[in-house]
């Protein structure tokens, strides 16, 4: 808002034009973010789990779950904020199976690699069913 409580128009257009003059490096910077989750994922493999390989797969979920929409991909965020739920709502992360992590990632990676961008894609919108209804039933199951 401008100094007299009503909002700066122009100040939205400015900010509006700088964020399209980035928006050519989104795909760079989105790149970055899932290379880091499939690091995470590989250090889990290489490592073991333990709360501390869980922990930085859960961190660098959650910042896809963040981006995914600023970086023009919807898709990210769901079903990075699918990983973040199942990692966040199991009792103990460290019991959580590895196949769910994969699924997580491989989906993540299919998504941005076939620009499968909004929730509304048929295919991607399908597999986000699919991981969200899997997710659910094993929080139940860790849970129950």
């Amino acid at each position: 808002m401008g100094g007299d409580g009503k909002i700066d128009l122009d100040a939205i257009a400015r900010a509006e034009k700088a964020l399209e003059a980035l928006s050519d490096q989104f795909s760079d910077w989105l790149a970055e973010e899932v290379d880091r989750l499939r690091a995470a994922r590989a250090e889990i493999k290489a490592k073991g789990v333990s709360e501390e390989t869980m922990g930085v797969l859960q961190l660098a979920a959650h910042d896809l779950k963040g981006l995914g929409t600023t970086y023009n991909f919807p898709m990210v965020t769901e079903i990075a904020g699918s990983l973040c739920t199942l990692l966040e709502q199991a009792p103990d992360r460290t019991r959580v199976p590895l196949g769910m992590v994969d699924a997580h990632v491989d989906a993540i990676r299919a998504v941005v690699r076939d620009e499968i961008r909004e929730t509304d894609h048929p295919i991607g919108s399908l597999l986000l069913k699919e991981l969200q209804t899997n997710v659910r039933t094993l929080i139940d199951e860790l849970t129950g």
